[in-house]
């Protein structure tokens, strides 16, 4: 075979990349034979590549044959996988970063919260007098053994819900991400 239509062959596997090798090999096979047959019939290097025309025009004729031909593409899977970005988009700005802030923060105070009422707990069983300790209460109840209690019971809740949010942060990501792989593009 003639330099002039190997060279063509290698612009066209150039331009037919994004295929599989199987697939690319398979396609300049068969312009390869096409090219022999009309060697064959004793046409030169130059009227068959005018007849086959401009290796990427043909090269864009067979992706796009393959891309029709393909039962994954279609109206529905684009329109999936749009549905899919636009809501993941759009939940993603509001889910996440909420989630991810409130977490920590319910589990922040959830820790701060029973160490105030031991505080105040130490400080009346003790006399110690440590400032500000007397602005810490439970709607108006003064007893440092109450409030202890209700400060414990506050921070178990904070801590339970902070470990709710980090719970629903990682279902959400693991959700988003069983159906983005079930997308059919």
């Amino acid at each position: 075979m003639d330099a002039i239509l190997n060279n063509y062959l290698e612009k066209i596997e150039k331009c037919l990349k994004p295929l599989p090798v199987s697939e690319r090999v398979d396609i300049v096979k068969e312009i390869k034979s096409e090219m022999l047959e009309l060697e064959s019939d004793g046409k030169t290097a130059r009227e068959i590549m005018e007849r086959l025309g401009n290796p990427a025009e043909l090269s864009k004729a067979y992706l796009s044959d393959l891309i029709t031909k393909d039962a994954s593409v279609s109206r529905t899977g684009i329109l999936a996988v749009c549905a899919y970005y636009s809501l993941a988009g759009l939940s993603g700005l509001i889910v996440i970063p909420t989630l991810l802030i409130c977490a920590p923060v319910f589990m922040i105070c959830g820790i701060f919260t029973p160490v105030v009422g031991i505080l105040k707990l130490a400080d009346g069983l003790l006399n110690l007098n440590l400032p500000y300790v007397g602005y810490i209460g439970v709607a108006g109840i003064d007893n440092p053994v109450l409030v202890c209690i209700a400060c414990i019971l506050t921070g178990a809740a904070l801590m339970l819900a902070g470990a709710s949010c980090w719970k629903l942060l990682v279902r959400y990501i693991g959700i988003m991400g069983k159906v983005k792989d079930k997308l059919p593009l």
